[in-house]
């Protein structure tokens, strides 16, 4: 959602740059705090679906341009045609656009890193927290802008906010509309780590090229694994569990992992 009130004729970009095992998905519309406009939402969509057959791809990095992360679906832009959306745009576009980013971002079974300067707002908040590891300065703002503006909330907000930092204060964000800097968030649970503004490319480059180096197929299976288990017992999260480990006990970086073990050196992991 975005802050600005002016309109921009700018329909942006999303900058997609394959750096070896890293893909790097830049949001590029700086002059409207790289609010989502159609066309980017349909890069995202595009290009993270490709990204889950990639066997090139290990870890996928989504960052902004300028000050700021993303600013939401650029509501204003799209609502100052003059005419009014037909009756039941809103319930079959979206599942295909906004929410469908979410859902990718949320359940791809590759590690997903987000780089947050300045705001984070509507569904640039929700496209944080769905990340694996969010890492944010210290100036950046994680805001539900919807019951402000006076909508309710979409894309995620109400299924992964409890989940990550409890029902209270995902009311104070979600029916309060309250601002959460980058140091509660990372206190809270929201975030992977608040730093300052001059650490933030260092520690997102040290993460980066961990999780680039990581067994890639039993990390998107414990991901997978997590994820279905918020909503199950114990015995079906041990089924789960069980399921997953069989899958990784036939990958080559188990094999590797052993090897590695036995020898005494790290492992050499290729991600299949």
């Amino acid at each position: 959602m975005t802050t600005d009130n002016a309109p921009d004729d700018s329909a942006g970009t999303v900058g997609v740059q394959h750096d070896g095992p890293v893909l790097r998905l830049t949001l590029d519309r700086a002059q409207r705090r790289n609010a989502l406009s159609p066309a980017m939402l349909d890069t995202l969509v595009a290009t993270l679906t490709d990204a889950a057959t990639d066997p090139a791809v290990r870890v996928i990095h989504l960052r902004g341009t300028g000050g700021d992360f993303c600013s939401g679906v650029d509501w204003v832009a799209t609502n100052t045609t003059g005419e009014r959306p037909p009756t039941g745009d809103l319930v079959r576009r979206i599942p295909h656009t906004a929410h469908r980013v979410v859902e990718l971002v949320h359940a791809l079974h590759l590690p997903v890193v987000c780089t947050v300067r300045g705001w984070a707002a509507g569904l640039g908040c929700n496209l944080a927290i769905a990340a694996d590891f969010t890492l944010a300065d210290t100036d950046a703002v994680f805001w539900e802008p919807f019951l402000p503006r006076g909508f309710s909330p979409d894309s995620g907000s109400t299924w992964l906010l409890p989940r990550l930092v409890g029902v209270a204060r995902a009311k104070r964000m979600l029916l309060l509309g309250e601002q959460v800097g980058a140091a509660a968030a990372a206190e809270w649970g929201l975030i992977h780590e608040a730093t300052t503004p001059g650490d933030l490319d260092r520690a997102t480059d040290e993460l980066l090229d961990r999780l680039a180096c990581a067994p890639t197929v039993a990390f998107g299976l414990a991901k997978q694994a997590v994820h279905r288990n918020l909503r199950t017992g114990l015995t079906e999260a041990m089924d789960n569990e069980l399921y997953a480990l069989e899958l990784a006990c036939r990958t080559a970086d188990f094999k590797e992992g052993l090897a590695a073990f036995r020898q005494r050196r790290d492992p050499a992991f290729r991600g299949r």
